[in-house]
C-alpha cells in the first residue's frame, strides 16, 4: 500500500509543478495579440471581449501553452493519466468487471480528448493528439487483457 501512496504523491507533485510551469508559459499570450482570436476558446465561451491581455481567461493560458510550448502540458496529461491509473488500480484491484469498466471509461476520455485536438495545425496540438491517442489505446489494451484473463479463468473453472 505504501508504494502506491508514494506513486500517487510523486504523480500529484509532478502534476502540480507542470501545471504551474505550463500556466506561466501560457501567460505569454497576453503579449501576443495576434493569437487572441485563435487561442482563447474559454474567453469566447464566457463571452469575454478581449481588449487587452488582462481580459483573457486563465484557462486560455493552458491552451496557448499546449499549442506553442507543449512539453509541460504533455507532462500534465501524462501525470494525470498516471494518477488515475494508480487510483483506479487501488480502488478496483479485485473487482474485474469494474476494472474493465474503469479502463474502458478512461480510454473513452483519452480518445475523446485526442478527437477534440485532431486537426490542430500546431506542433503542440499534434504532440498532445498522439499522447492522448496512445494513452487511450493503452487503456483499451489493458481492458481487453483483463477481459481475456477473466474469460480464461471462467473457462478453466467451468471445465
Amino acid at each position: 500500500m505504501f508504494k502506491y501512496i508514494i506513486q500517487f504523491v510523486v504523480g500529484f507533485f509532478t502534476l502540480i509543478v507542470s501545471t504551474f510551469i505550463a500556466w506561466y508559459e501560457g501567460s505569454t499570450i497576453t503579449n501576443n495579440s495576434f493569437e487572441w482570436e485563435y487561442s482563447t476558446p474559454f474567453s469566447k465561451l464566457l463571452n469575454i471581449e478581449i481588449t487587452n491581455g488582462r481580459d483573457i481567461s486563465q484557462l486560455d493560458y493552458f491552451v496557448y501553452a499546449a499549442k506553442f510550448h507543449p512539453l509541460f502540458p504533455t507532462i500534465m496529461i501524462v501525470s494525470a493519466f498516471y494518477i488515475l491509473s494508480v487510483v483506479g488500480y487501488l480502488l478496483i484491484q479485485n473487482k474485474s468487471k469494474w476494472t474493465i469498466g474503469f479502463w474502458g471509461l478512461l480510454s473513452c476520455m483519452m480518445i475523446l480528448l485526442s478527437g477534440i485536438i485532431f486537426n490542430s495545425p500546431t506542433t503542440g496540438g499534434r504532440i498532445l493528439f498522439w499522447v492522448a491517442l496512445v494513452s487511450g489505446l493503452i487503456c483499451i489494451a489493458v481492458a481487453i487483457l483483463v477481459g481475456l484473463r477473466n474469460f480464461k479463468k471462467k473457462v478453466t473453472v467451468d471445465l
